[in-house]
């Protein structure tokens, strides 16, 4: 197909409106946002494990459950954010993931949704292309969990192969659609994979462990601007085809 006879993207709110209206589940996962401003009001732990025991029943190869969690609240998470925000502000060329998140040589249409996603974040808060402090500064955000109370690190064994990160990809979905179902958001966070230096010096991840992302669990800021970012998606026909 031409690209100019593409389908035009459709909006998240188009995607409740027309498939999700009426079931929780749907509704749960169709209304999933990155949330970058969270309130600072605490959440029990009593809360966060019935997300986690939830999110386990996720579909795992032979059953295998690859994924590793470690939570951080209180004063733990306060130490961790403190340590890597230094680190990024001070020597964040010294650090580097374990892993190739993205591709090395960007193509479209990914490139294309990249910026589109990456400028329409810097032109709702205000930051121009030639603002590198503000940009440092707002990426820097990442590492103090957008302020939400619990952070979490999401850690799979070096040795596991490809399979097993889809596993711990379907759990990751299941965790913050969960935490949806409970009147909480997140935000994944490839970008804490970069300080795993820093992520050991306080939490107990072993060496055989590869630190894969964060994520940021409370309750959204309703009045912070940053998150009145909506992306678009592709429609169905777009990416499936279907075979009668």
């Amino acid at each position: 197909m031409p690209d100019s006879a593409a389908p035009p993207p459709v909006s998240r709110q188009e995607i409740l409106d027309h498939h999700a209206r009426g079931n929780p589940v749907l509704d749960a996962i169709a209304g999933r946002t990155s949330v970058r401003a969270f309130l600072p009001t605490p959440v029990d732990r009593e809360t966060i494990e019935r997300i986690l025991a939830v999110a386990s029943r996720a579909a795992s190869g032979s059953n295998t459950q690859p994924w590793k969690v470690y939570v951080v609240t209180g004063a733990a998470r306060d130490r961790l954010t403190a340590d890597v925000l230094h680190a990024h502000n001070h020597e964040e060329a010294d650090h580097v993931r374990e892993y190739e998140y993205y591709m090395v040589n960007w193509r479209d249409p990914y490139l294309a949704r990249r910026r589109k996603v990456g400028w329409g974040l810097y032109g709702i808060l205000g930051i121009g292309r030639a603002d590198k402090a503000e940009m440092h500064a707002q990426r820097g955000r990442n590492y103090l969990f957008f302020d939400a109370p619990v952070g979490i690190i999401l850690t799979i064994e070096r040795d596991l192969e490809q399979g097993s990160w889809v596993d711990l990809g379907i759990f990751l979905s299941n965790l913050m659609t969960a935490a949806r179902g409970l009147g909480l958001e997140t935000c994944a966070q490839a970008a804490f994979a970069n300080f795993h230096k820093v992520l050991r010096r306080h939490l107990p991840i072993p060496d055989q462990e590869m630190v894969v992302c964060g994520i940021a669990l409370g309750h959204a800021d309703p009045d912070a601007i940053v998150n009145r970012l909506e992306t678009e998606r592709e429609p169905v026909s777009a990416f499936a085809r279907f075979v009668e």
